[in-house]
């Protein structure tokens, strides 16, 4: 706790700089006193042609070409500032108009599965907790393995969109989604097939009585692997578009469907004709899935939210059906490829780590109570990094944008921006979530031991939002470069981190499990702002020679 304490000073400094009462910068000044938030891609892409065209005018305003400014005095002199009557300027106002309904699309998604934890949680029993945290992580393992195209395919489009080439943006589209169907199928099939396989990545060979509930759990939970990747390649083409408020009312409804089911399908919806008198399924209709419905209702929902999507991307002519099951050129999907293979180390190295920590806890003790709690550890975690996301998914969308538009400069002012943003949130969720732990936490079990065993490792993963604020503008911004490589990179040195750490006396308890994370995000988090500030394209100008 005592390494934490200046991360906690360092992001209350900057939070505080970030509003203090200054008048409005020359540059995009807002006319109109009062914060209106405009949703409307057009009117964000208009506004983004307008901070490029400002940012190259007053540039040598802004940036010293002999490199006297300091990298650190140019990052903190773009945070977000307030203007005496209140108003954010016009960078802000695009930025939050971004972010805002991102966040709130990608904070649905835990908010749901906190729902599932709370149900399964109702059956009393630590094995079937045990069993939905690890059959989750063996999901998203595989899941996040093969779904590396949606993360590259919101900065392309937003790029092809920013140069006006809408065929190629639709070419893009088309291609990920193709891909999508092939890898997703095949992960569908694996978790399908062989789940006891798949599970032994994290149970250990003692773990029968949880294997006994996570391999329904993790079969059901397949059915919605290729749907959901659907779904991430269609929020993925929206989030390029600058559109980011109907990917917001697509997750709401499906997720309201989810948030129905599922008590239907974990307990049923009562008695009725016994099990001889009536199929299996409406058997299990009646008397519940148990557990495993949980999976089932989240998979019915990705399977009706990627039809949503397949049918609005055809309106919006970005997609053409034909074209979903038909393999394009190897020349078309050179590119793709090239950036997905680096996206995919970094994806197969984050597996690495967190399989690692997933199995430490699931071997700690064989009653599930320490799986149980690093269960809701994570879920409770996972509320806060979604926050995160939604800062990283506005740096890639919009720094690649501005860069299409403007070039460096205005990609710059975006980059440093967002950063000060994600400073400020990291501050609020650590803080939030540390004091609302006593709360929250009886929500998802009601087990005496199960709570007392989640209150050390959720403070720990509290402050880890402190750098994570760093850590997504950072890799947003990377995202938004196309330095895939210098990303997978540094994740790479991460993970060594975080493996170094579980291998050592730190990975035989749960609060060592977590202070391992937290050695993770923490090099993230410099290395991302060093990156940006030293090496990047977007770093300040003079650093190597005068420009």
């Amino acid at each position: 706790m005592k390494l934490l304490l200046p991360l906690l000073l360092l992001s209350a400094a900057t939070t505080i700089h970030c509003f203090q009462v200054q008048p409005l910068r020359s540059v995009g000044c807002v006319s109109n006193p009062r914060f209106v938030l405009t949703h409307k891609a057009s009117s964000v892409t208009v506004s983004l042609h307008s901070v490029a065209n400002e940012s190259i005018q007053d540039d040598n305003d802004d940036y010293d070409v002999d490199g006297s400014i300091s990298s650190w005095s140019r990052l903190v002199s773009s945070l977000p500032r307030l203007s005496r009557n209140g108003s954010p300027d016009e960078l802000d106002t695009k930025i939050l108009s971004t972010c805002i309904p991102t966040m709130l699309n990608l904070m649905v998604v835990p908010i749901v599965n906190a729902v599932d934890t709370f149900y399964v949680g109702r059956l009393r029993s630590p094995l079937a907790l045990a069993a939905q945290s690890a059959a989750n992580q063996c999901f998203f393992t595989v899941y996040f393995l093969v779904a590396f195209l949606p993360t590259i395919t919101a900065p392309v489009v937003a790029r092809a969109i920013g140069e006006k080439k809408w065929d190629e943006a639709r070419d893009r589209v088309c291609e990920s989604m193709f891909l999508c169907n092939v890898l997703g199928g095949m992960g569908s099939l694996i978790l399908i097939a062989f789940p006891e396989k798949v599970l032994s990545m994290v149970l250990p060979k003692s773990g029968t009585s949880v294997m006994a509930f996570a391999v329904p759990y993790l079969r059901l939970r397949a059915f919605g692997m290729l749907p959901a990747l659907l779904s991430s390649c269609g929020f993925a083409a929206y989030n390029g578009m600058l559109n980011t408020v109907t990917p917001l009312k697509v997750t709401l409804t499906t997720n309201l469907i989810n948030m129905i089911l599922d008590p239907l399908f974990i307990f049923g919806i009562g008695r009725g004709a016994s099990a001889t008198q009536s199929s299996f399924i409406l058997s299990s209709l009646q008397n519940g899935f148990g557990a495993a419905g949980a999976a089932a209702a989240t998979s019915v929902s990705e399977i009706i939210s990627s039809c949503i999507y397949v049918k609005l991307l055809i309106r919006r002519k970005l997609v053409k059906l034909s074209r979903l099951l038909k393999p394009p050129s190897l020349k078309a999907l050179i590119p793709l490829i090239q950036g997905g293979l680096a996206i995919l180390l970094r994806q197969a190295t984050l597996n690495v780590a967190f399989v690692c920590a997933a199995r430490r806890a699931q071997s700690l003790d064989p009653s599930g109570v320490s799986a149980a709690a690093y269960g809701i550890t994570m879920q409770i975690y996972s509320l806060g990094v979604v926050a995160h996301l939604g800062i990283q998914a506005t740096a890639a969308s919009m720094v690649s944008s501005a860069r299409a538009m403007g070039g460096d400069n205005a990609g710059r002012e975006v980059a440093d921006r967002i950063f000060g943003y994600g400073c400020f949130l990291g501050l609020v969720l650590a803080v939030g979530q540390f004091f609302l732990l006593p709360t929250i936490t009886p929500l998802f079990s009601p087990l005496p031991e199960v709570i007392e065993a989640v209150k050390g490792p959720a403070a720990i993963s509290s402050f880890i939002h402190l750098v994570n604020g760093l850590v997504f503008a950072g890799e947003g911004t990377l995202l938004g470069l196309g330095a895939y490589k210098d990303l997978a990179v540094i994740t790479a040195m991460g993970v060594g981190c975080m493996v170094s750490c579980l291998l050592s006396p730190l990975g035989k308890s749960l609060n060592g499990i977590l202070l391992s994370l937290a050695a993770f995000n923490l090099f993230q988090g410099l290395a991302v702002t060093l990156h940006h500030v030293r090496f990047s394209p977007l770093r300040r100008r003079g650093f190597r020679g005068k420009s």
